[in-house]
């Protein structure tokens, strides 16, 4: 396996400027996921790691040795697409071995080598059938054993499961997960979908634009945002946003208000807060609570919608403001549309953004 070390990594494609200047360390043997909005340039980076975009600046070093220069079938890295892009009139064992045969192995080499993927991904069941008879599940398992049986420097996906349903999702997020820990492989996972990131992740890499907004593992990120878009991303259902006044500021504590926020002190964890400036609130919806309208630092808003998820309640919430607040309860609880309520929350797990 190897590391991967993305320097100043820059594309262009004319005057667009798509990827602005990266700079990212993969170790060897980490999960690492690119993660962002349409657009970002997640997968743009993927494939240019792949060798399927050129470079237009910067330096992209696999395994200790600089590839910017060289085709992708001498990067020892193998990709596993969002299409499949699997042969319909091979069968599961002729599109597996495809690369093998392309590389002149001989049929002992080959057949030992699909072997091993199908026993690894359990489907040696399957091998003689056509991806016609295939679920969508299985078709990714086909791709995914491709891959494996180059045996390659690093896996790259590029969201692999999206054209699944969510079922079969979690089901394929678990078997790359425990793929993983099998192969002890480095892999590059391109995905939108933060619960896909937060769950397989030893690494996030956030995108927004073409730069990197932050970088770490999944709980440092979900705990400590480097700013209000990685805060927002990250966490289902997001990030809820209030407009505030900073009344006082004391160093690293300041405390804040608004029509419908009772005075309350919070934590400056980015940037720092002056008295008289306006700032951003973020709460998660997980750390909302129904409390009497006797404690202080309440939120007070109406009811407008309630989904009952067994496991959790969804309750959205608009503030005497006329703000939209979403809560996430984590009980069964009952709420009519347009019952007033009072929602608390603990101080210590809010994050300002003051700048």
């Amino acid at each position: 396996m190897a590391a991967i070390t993305l320097t100043g990594l820059k594309k262009s494609y004319g005057n667009a400027h798509v990827i602005k200047g990266v700079d990212i360390a993969i170790e060897d043997g980490e999960f690492c996921v690119f993660v962002g909005p349409s657009g970002c340039g997640k997968s743009t980076l993927l494939r240019m790691i792949a060798g399927l975009e050129d470079i237009t600046d910067g330096t992209l070093d696999i395994g200790g040795r600089v590839v910017n220069d060289l085709p992708p079938k001498d990067r020892g890295v193998a990709m596993v697409f969002q299409s499949y892009a699997i042969f319909p009139h091979m069968t599961v064992r002729e599109n597996v071995a495809f690369g093998l045969t392309i590389a002149g192995d001989d049929k002992a080499t080959k057949d030992a080598k699909v072997a091993e993927a199908a026993r690894i991904l359990q489907m040696e069941h399957l091998l003689d059938r056509r991806p016609s008879q295939l679920s969508g599940g299985q078709r990714q398992r086909v791709a995914i054993g491709r891959a494996i049986v180059r045996k390659p420097q690093v896996f790259l996906f590029d969201e692999p499961l999206s054209n699944l349903d969510a079922a079969l999702r979690m089901d394929m997020r678990m078997e790359i997960g425990k793929l993983h820990k099998a192969l002890g492989a480095t892999m590059v996972y391109v995905t939108h979908d933060q619960v896909e990131a937060m769950t397989l992740a030893d690494k996030i890499v956030v995108l927004k634009d073409g730069l990197v907004q932050q970088i770490g593992s999944p709980m440092d990120l979900y705990h400590n945002p480097a700013n209000e878009f990685v805060a927002g991303f990250l966490g289902a259902p997001s990030m809820n946003f209030l407009e505030v006044e900073v009344v006082s500021a004391n160093g690293d504590k300041a405390v804040v208000r608004n029509a419908a926020l009772d005075p309350v002190e919070v934590p400056v964890r980015v940037g720092s807060a002056q008295p008289g400036q306006r700032a951003r609130l973020g709460i998660r919806p997980q750390y909302l609570a129904p409390t009497p309208d006797t404690e202080p630092g309440q939120l007070h808003g109406t009811v407008m919608l309630t989904e009952r998820l067994g496991s959790e309640t969804v309750v959205e919430v608009q503030l005497r403001d006329k703000t939209p607040l979403i809560a996430a309860l984590t009980r069964d609880a009952v709420f009519a549309l347009g019952t007033p309520v009072n929602l608390g929350f603990d101080p210590a797990m809010t994050h300002l953004f003051a700048d």
